[in-house]
């Protein structure tokens, strides 16, 4: 996979802020771009006027929540930055670690790709991130200047602990150490779509104190003095979509596919959501691919090689030879059905259900704008942008959120100043022209009516003379 350079054609050093510009992320893990049409959200409304909203995004597949956070943090598709899947797995002895216990596990997230934590601090300035996804790890043998990690069975739904990490983020990281990039993570409304469901009421309560957070937190920036200096994106991982079971579909159980059996698979990553790979024994894997391959209308089945580029989910070694995704409304099981959440993602990541919100507010930020979709591996080129750093290499394009920003006004206002420039030289050297050749026809005008009365003139004498007057 070919990375692309963010920058496209723009001079790195143009409208640069290093120094002079922070920036706050923020992940509300799963929500949903629409969860804000059916619940008052009074601060989120103000944030889309004082700055920019976005339709929806659209996050890389396969959309769980590491692997997409990760995208945020390096601007890589996954198969790019190798952060898989939310659990780290060994392939030789069949172990596997939940997500908690993935955060602690360095090889799984020190792959290769530098987060924007690291590469900020390698260019001068000073980074932070609570409870964000890696947050714990470190690349390359560096981490950031500070970092806090949820400690286990952290109750992730604690309204008090929300505005307590906000104080510490605004107060003591921005406002005392004087911080350049936070990332910030908050586990909801994730938490109660998966438990209840994306439509159910809970989940609408759990939006509208969301809303609240974004009001703190902007109250927070003001009473810290950083209106003029801090930009904030507020974004997330994935979305969130309903599952139905209890006899409403026929659900996918692997178990029972004729032709399948677990005894071909050498290790399997099934029963967590819509989504699952497999690791055919030795000289199994087609049997296994052909007695899944269409066995179900709703599971779709790819050998590795033949997964649809848009997904850039297979090339990488961690990526096992067999991927599994159901349809909106299904799961994946194995042997029988352990899942159920009234609410999963985890789906192909071209489904309306999968995409997250996105707004951005601060000085870099034009005001009032609502722009189209666009893919979350840009967001990362935005981000150094505003920084003022020079991105590793990754995905994303400047030129997918470029107009987000008040350079892109100053940048029309500059070429709209060099046409006018222009457009008037060119009127002016038309000027000139048309003065030239009126002139030139005058003169040869006068030329020729004295040559005619010349003609009709008495012959001078040779002594006529001519004096001047005194």
């Amino acid at each position: 996979m070919k990375l692309c350079s963010q920058y496209s054609g723009v001079p790195l050093d143009r409208y640069s802020t290093k120094g002079q510009q922070k920036l706050l992320l923020i992940s509300f893990d799963g929500f949903r771009w629409d969860y804000d049409r059916d619940v008052e959200t009074p601060n989120l409304d103000r944030m889309a006027t004082d700055g920019v909203k976005a339709k929806y995004v659209t996050p890389p597949f396969l959309t769980i929540t590491s692997p997409t956070h990760f995208t945020l943090l390096t601007g890589r598709y996954i198969e790019n930055h190798g952060v898989i899947h939310n659990m780290w797995f060994n392939i030789k002895t069949g172990e596997k670690q939940p997500y908690y216990a993935t955060q602690f596990k360095n090889e799984w997230w020190d792959n290769g790709s530098l987060p924007i934590w690291i590469t900020a601090q390698r260019q001068g300035l000073r980074a932070g991130s609570l409870h964000f996804p890696g947050t714990q790890s470190t690349y390359q043998g560096e981490s950031q200047t500070v970092k806090d990690v949820e400690p286990r069975f952290y109750d992730y739904k604690n309204e008090t602990k929300w505005r307590e990490n906000v104080d510490k983020v605004m107060d003591t990281w921005f406002g005392e150490m004087d911080l350049d990039f936070v990332s910030l993570y908050f586990g909801e409304p994730d938490s109660t779509g998966h438990k209840y469901g994306p439509d159910s009421h809970e989940r609408r309560e759990v939006v509208k104190q969301v809303d609240r957070t974004v009001g703190y937190i902007r109250s927070s920036v003001e009473r810290n003095g950083l209106s003029d200096t801090l930009n904030i994106i507020i974004t997330a991982d994935h979305g969130m979509s309903n599952v139905y079971r209890n006899g409403l579909v026929n659900e996918i159980t692997l178990s029972k596919i004729p032709g399948f059996s677990f005894n071909d698979i050498a290790f399997h990553l099934v029963d967590f959501g819509p989504a699952g790979m497999l690791l055919p024994k030795t000289g199994m894997l087609d049997k296994v691919y052909n007695a899944l391959k269409g066995a179900h209308p709703h599971l779709h089945v790819f050998k590795k090689e033949e997964m649809p580029e848009r997904l850039h989910f297979a090339k990488n070694n961690r990526i096992l030879p067999i991927i599994l995704f159901s349809d909106p409304g299904y799961v994946i099981n194995g042997f029988f059905p352990v899942q159920f959440h009234a609410g999963e993602h985890g789906f192909d990541n071209d489904e309306m259900d999968m995409k997250p919100f996105f707004r951005a507010v601060g000085p870099a930020f034009q005001k009032n704008l609502e722009v189209g979709p666009f893919e979350t591996v840009n967001i990362y080129p935005l981000m150094c942008h505003i920084l003022g750093i020079k991105p590793e290499p990754n995905d994303g394009h400047l030129d997918a959120t470029k107009h987000m920003l008040v350079s892109a006004t100053e940048e029309d206002s500059q070429d709209i100043n060099s046409n006018i420039f222009v457009g008037l030289a060119a009127v002016a050297g038309f000027l000139v022209v048309v003065f030239i050749v009126l002139v030139s026809l005058n003169a040869s005008k006068k030329e020729t009516n004295y040559r005619g009365s010349d003609k009709s003139a008495p012959p001078r004498g040779k002594d006529e003379t001519h004096q001047t007057a005194f």
